[in-house]
């Protein structure tokens, strides 16, 4: 998913029979705290929560704790296991039938029954809308959903999906009642009903935006999640000061990779050496971040342009200097430690070199400098990750760009999807543990990020061939893929996050939660007795 600023792999075993091991109904932590609300900053703001159209990390960290899916991903676990469902496994030998049995005796937060009627309803609604800012591309090798009574469901698929499991696991397969949510539109942030373990109050919001929403436990819920708090809210910040105000005053009690680089590299230092306010928790990350050139783009259509500007980048000087190594360098469109995990841009470009980028435009006739205009909307380190980017890209006197920002994140999105920019840096978060969501929702048929590339060769062959395959470690097609992204140059990995959280000293199972999944569990979270 696109984010404004989240990795094991999936084995085969995600292909066999998963059976729950049992259910539990809510449970809350005795004393401690328990009712008091637990508030979380972040700046990965977002507009829509109806699952059917948001597709943003900002909406669907309320998404994973307000809704449940088939399967989910239990805290440490590399592959989905059952959370609406009792069990789930592909029942055909060509891997192109899907079958799963609900849980008996779910219910919405509002009391609905939730039956197979409702998984049904959710994924066709979801495949039906077809929001362009939603999830519905992770639904697209499903052809038809048919159910058997209330708890049985079969997914009839076009083409073997060995990743469907996991697609299911994330927010797109979010479970809704067919009696509150329309079939043909999206609902309204205000009056969301889910499963989950959390149930969604209220949401504020400022102008189309939500700025706050406000959870309680879900009295309902049946799942395996136990809670420590019995509520939870999420404030949304437009810059990374206002959130770390919050966080020094009290006002937040903890927050995610949203900070600016310099203040999270000093709040470390100081939890380090025992002389900090605050506490930190790290640990490894998926999320992504992208130069995006809009090829259909008369200079961000020549590849030559793309290819210079990929020998310019000095993913290291972004690192060190402008993030303070909160982040990492990132040479290929899947992230290191992601099976399939290649360095395919450094194989292909090596170290930034002028002279090089020189001899690419020169080869192609290309004029210098080439001018390029470089769109933004929010970045944790600001303004200086945009600025770093020029400097690179004006290195040699190669290219003369021009920097601006659109603060507004829909409008941003809708920029980039309307082709109005030449070429934009974004953030991507997984949505499911796997190399293949880096590669068919990004680079097939523009991809999530609508940049008007695509490659028959990548589209029509191998991420078909690849997705069918149960050994998900990677190698083969997913190499070949990340070569041709090398030298076609759609997008360039600039550096990929390191998960980093920051809390009060009372903020208690932050850890637990910081897993290669990429979902925040909330009701992992609670306060230690006053």
């Amino acid at each position: 998913m696109t984010t404004p600023n989240r990795l094991a792999v999936l084995s085969c075993a995600a292909l066999v029979a998963t059976t729950a091991a049992g259910c539990a109904s809510v449970e809350k932590v005795a004393g401690g705290g328990g009712n008091e609300t637990i508030t979380m900053g972040t700046t990965s703001v977002t507009s829509v929560l109806d699952p059917a159209g948001a597709y943003d990390a900002g909406s669907w960290l309320i998404l994973n704790n307000t809704f449940q899916s088939l399967l989910s991903f239990p805290s440490g676990a590399t592959e989905p296991q059952p959370d609406a469902a009792e069990s789930c496994q592909f029942t055909s030998a060509d891997a192109l039938t899907y079958t799963c049995k609900l849980r008996g005796g779910l219910k919405f937060s509002n009391g609905h029954p939730l039956t197979a009627q409702d998984v049904k309803f959710s994924i066709d609604r979801v495949k039906k809308i077809d929001d362009p800012s939603g999830p519905a591309s992770l639904l697209s090798t499903i052809a038809s959903v048919e159910t058997s009574g209330d708890r049985d469901i079969t997914f009839h698929l076009d083409s073997p999906d060995a990743v469907l499991p996991a697609k299911l696991a994330s927010a797109a397969g979010s479970i809704v009642d067919h009696q509150v949510f329309p079939a043909d539109k999206l609902l309204g942030n205000g009056s969301l009903v889910g499963s989950g373990p959390y149930r969604i109050d209220s949401v504020e919001m400022d102008g189309k935006a939500p700025s706050k929403v406000l959870l309680s436990a879900n009295s309902g819920y049946q799942g395996t999640a136990k809670l420590q708090n019995g509520k939870f809210a999420v404030r949304y910040f437009d810059k990374p000061e206002e959130l770390k105000s919050a966080l020094d005053s009290g006002a937040v009690d903890l927050t995610d990779n949203s900070l600016d680089p310099g203040a999270a590299a000093q709040i470390k230092s100081d939890d380090l050496a025992g002389t900090g306010k605050l506490r930190v928790a790290e640990g490894a990350s998926g999320e992504t971040r992208y130069l995006v050139f809009n090829t259909k783009d008369e200079t961000g259509g020549n590849q030559a342009v793309r290819q210079a500007a990929a020998q310019l980048v000095d993913r290291k000087a972004i690192s060190h200097d402008v993030y303070a190594g909160t982040v990492q360098p990132l040479y290929s469109i899947v992230p290191a430690g992601v099976a399939g995990h290649t360095t395919a841009f450094f194989d292909k470009y090596g170290e930034p070199d002028p002279a090089k980028a020189k001899r690419i435009l020169t080869n192609a006739h290309v004029a210098t400098p080439v001018k390029l205009t470089l769109t933004w909307s929010r970045a944790r380190a600001g303004a200086a990750e945009l600025e770093s980017v020029k400097q690179q890209l004006e290195n040699g006197g190669l290219f003369q760009v021009t920097v601006q920002q659109e603060p507004d994140w829909t409008a941003f999105q809708a920029g980039w999807k309307n082709g109005g920019y030449q070429a934009y840096t974004v953030g991507w978060t997984p949505d499911y543990s796997d190399a293949d969501d880096y590669i068919s929702p990004l680079v097939v048929g523009g991809g999530a990020f609508h940049n008007g590339w695509d490659n028959p060769q990548i589209s029509g062959k191998l991420v078909p061939d690849s997705i069918k395959l149960t050994d998900r470690s990677g190698g083969g097609a997913y190499d070949q893929i990340q070569k041709i992204l090398a030298d076609a140059v759609p997008m360039v990995p600039l550096f990929q996050n390191k998960s980093f959280y920051v809390y009060q000293p009372a903020i208690t199972g932050v850890d637990s939660t910081v897993d290669s999944s990429g979902v925040f569990r909330f009701w992992e979270i609670g306060r230690t007795a006053k």
